[in-house]
């Protein structure tokens, strides 16, 4: 399925005085309208308030031509320059196939093409073939040897003395498999030196791309019958004409050639760095230790770091714009898309006492999001509603998630917002609810922004990669922060600035789920990438290879925050324990909550202890569902704190989360994993008027607007919300 109407932004979000750049596709015949929204309540279900979508003057707005343009997908690399090889040269490089079986077309692992000269290896099922073109002559040699997939060979191509030889060793013995041979064939002699372009994974067109690794590609003048055991000493040789070594710069794209002729290059489209090559022997797991272990660069056919295209128009934020969520609006006859922004208040400038944390870094990593559950029940509910009907599950041409596989198996573990984002879209149903309306990220998160309109609570917004590159000085002059549904995702800086906050004095309301459990790494020369290193533990998609757990993009070692030393509970009082499908329970409500300390939160809301409540809302039918948090001292749960409910009635399908069953927790606490399936509402104090109020549950803001805004749940918070920006 083709979109006919999407776009991008080139920002998450911008300031009065600032501009944003807008980058459209469409595939229609005629002209799109194009305006302003202002974004308040996104979840398009009949039983809730609505869509609430307010429109905004704007210049900009008005008709603009369809263009159609192309998705740029998958990673290669190249270089350019002169190569001084003369009649006879050999080419040397290691592979690792990753999926040549169920696929009908050749992949090129390597093309270097000149004027009059070209030489090109190619893999497929039956093995490897190497063409070499002189003068328009072109010749071809096979090994005959299927090669395995995740199996290491060296490849070894020579032209010279008349000859076209190639070999292909098995690195690994594979008992019952015939994986190496060789072949070779006559060749003009020709002198091969001149300009040349590189293309590494891919043809010199960006097509035909490969699935796999590759690992030090080399050109030596002559005909010597060597191997790539010690490239080192080859160099030392004085005969290397240029040496690719990706062991170098593996933080970034950049390709460094150690040869004499300097033909560095370039990688485009991100493909994997930091990863295993032929070398490595366990003896090493964090690849800035032992770079030439992690000398090997993974390219998938569907890599894809930005979509590249062209502005057609921009959106410039004037100096008095309030602070909130918006949309560009996109439409032409029954297509129609909406693309979301934030916009901050100027810099150094705070118009409210609370700021909203718009969770940017968790919608980029879920970004087209293809779901392993896609009920033909979803897209009924979809066009009864008029919800936004694209997903990762009917188009994949705009790179799925970092919950998905690329078509080689391998984890997606880059996120990059420089393309269109399906699941970021207001009015996109994400999950199966049967109870509410299956929201998840910046729908879900909806609840609570037109909650907070609702009620009159002044807000700033700011979202997770500002915090990330202003540190917890954009959080300082705040007297609150609030979170949504889903804070999951977070890199030191987000996490430092949020906890600096908290210890200081500030004020935080965690409205969510499943908060502060996976480190993400970013870096500054790419702030649109995101890279996730699913390591050791935790609910996840996908497992990082062995070896393979520090990230690329800082060094660091990724995985759960917890197994980092952070786990949630040290910031906000309670941490991911248990998981179901997308329903919802309720509370009840615990002695606790009579605690003078904390009384006042329950104030008005007619619940007395012992009661349940919050059985109620859009999201699972229940303030208490899907992904559950629970306070735990030995996690790090202040001991001040106060638990003032617990949520009960979850259904057979909740399990608990793999990290709490090998841990100390069940023996220490005598508890059962069962028992540990749980939401807790927690409050605890800290110091200069600080204070933290948890809710543990990710369906929790789904019941704010029931029964027309009136009820415990929102009565609950809006005596926290009165109380923390005082």
């Amino acid at each position: 399925m083709v979109v006919p109407l999407i776009g991008y932004l080139d920002r998450f979000s911008a300031r009065p005085g600032e501009r944003l750049e807008v980058k459209v596709s469409s595939q229609l015949a005629q002209p799109y309208a194009a305006d302003l929204v202002r974004v308040r309540h996104a979840d398009p279900n009949p039983d809730g308030p609505g869509m609430k979508l307010i429109p905004v003057p704007a210049p900009w707005a008005g008709d603009y031509p369809s263009v159609a343009k192309p998705v740029p997908r998958g990673s290669y690399g190249r270089a350019e320059g002169r190569l001084d090889l003369g009649d006879a040269f050999t080419l040397l490089l290691r592979v690792q196939p990753r999926k040549l079986r169920g696929t009908d077309r050749p992949q090129v692992l390597l093309a270097l093409t000149g004027a009059g000269r070209s030489l090109v290896l190619r893999a497929d099922t039956g093995g490897i073939t190497a063409e070499a073109m002189v003068d328009g002559q072109g010749v071809s040699v096979a090994s005959g040897a299927p090669p395995l997939d995740q199996r290491w060979y060296e490849l070894a191509v020579t032209i010279g003395e008349g000859r076209l030889t190639l070999r292909q060793t098995a690195l690994q013995i594979s008992w019952g498999a015939a994986d190496s041979g060789a072949a070779e064939a006559a060749l003009p002699i020709a002198d091969w030196s001149g300009a040349y372009a590189l293309s590494l994974a891919a043809a010199p067109d960006a097509s035909a791309h490969f699935n796999g690794r590759i690992e030090d590609p080399l050109l030596l003048r002559g005909t010597p019958r060597v191997t790539l055991e010690h490239p080192e000493a080859l160099l030392a040789s004085g005969r290397v004409a240029a040496w690719w070594d990706l062991s170098v710069g593996q933080e970034g794209e950049a390709i460094h050639d150690r040869g004499p002729a300097a033909l560095h290059g370039t990688l485009v489209n991100m493909p994997a760095r930091a990863v295993k090559g032929s070398r490595w022997t366990g003896a090493e797991h964090a690849w800035h230790h032992a770079p030439r272990h992690y000398a090997a660069v993974h390219f998938h056919e569907d890599d894809l770091e930005d979509c590249r295209w062209a502005t057609d128009f921009s959106v410039p934020i004037p100096e008095d714009m309030p602070s909130g969520v918006y949309a560009v609006r996109l439409r032409a006859g029954e297509h129609w898309d909406m693309i979301p922004f934030f916009v901050l208040p100027p810099k150094g400038v705070a118009r409210a006492k609370i700021a909203y944390l718009a969770n940017t870094f968790t919608c980029q990593v879920y970004a087209n999001y293809r779901r392993s559950e896609f009920p033909e029940t979803q897209l009924q509910k979809r066009r009864a509603w008029g919800a936004y009907p694209y997903c990762g599950n009917l188009e994949r041409d705009y790179g799925l998630s970092t919950y998905n596989n690329h078509p080689d198996g391998s984890g997606i573990h880059f996120s990059s917002r420089l393309r269109p984002i399906m699941n970021m879209r207001p009015g996109f149903l994400a999950v199966p609810d049967d109870k509410g309306s299956g929201l998840r990220h910046l729908p879900a998160d909806s609840h609570l922004t037109d909650w907070l309109e609702e009620k009159g609570i002044e807000f700033d917004v700011i979202t997770d990669e500002d915090l990330d590159e202003e540190g917890v000085a954009l959080l300082s002059r705040y007297r609150c922060v609030v979170t949504g549904s889903h804070p999951e995702y977070h890199t030191p800086g987000t996490l430092d600035a949020l906890q600096s906050f908290v210890n200081d004095g500030g004020r935080l309301a965690y409205l969510g789920g499943n908060g502060f459990y996976w480190k993400v790494a970013r870096r500054k020369e790419r702030p649109h990438l995101l890279e996730i290193r699913r390591a050791e533990g935790g609910i996840r998609a996908w497992a990082a290879e062995t070896g393979e757990y520090f990230n690329q993009l800082d060094g660091t070692l990724g995985g759960l925050w917890r197994r980092n030393g952070r786990p949630p509970q040290l910031l906000c009082g309670v941490g991911f324990s248990g998981q179901g499908k997308f329903e919802g329970s309720h509370y009840r409500l615990l002695p606790g909550a009579t605690d003078p300390r904390v009384a006042w939160i329950m104030e008005g809301t007619g619940i007395a202890p012992g009661e349940a409540f919050g059985g109620f809302g859009l999201s699972g039918g229940g303030a208490a569902g899907f992904e559950l948090d629970r306070a735990d001292p030995l996690l790090g749960t202040p001991p001040n704190t106060v638990i003032l409910a617990r949520s009960e009635g979850h259904q057979e399908h909740f399990v608990t989360v793999p990290e709490e069953l090998l841990t100390h927790v069940t023996t220490v606490t005598g508890e059962s994993p069962e028992a540990l399936i749980r939401a807790e509402i927690v409050y605890f104090e800290t110091r200069n008027g600080g204070a933290v109020f948890s809710t543990g549950s990710i369906t929790f803001c789904g019941s704010l607007s029931h029964n027309g805004y009136a009820n415990p749940i929102s009565r609950m918070l809006e005596n926290v919300l009165t109380r923390f920006q005082a």
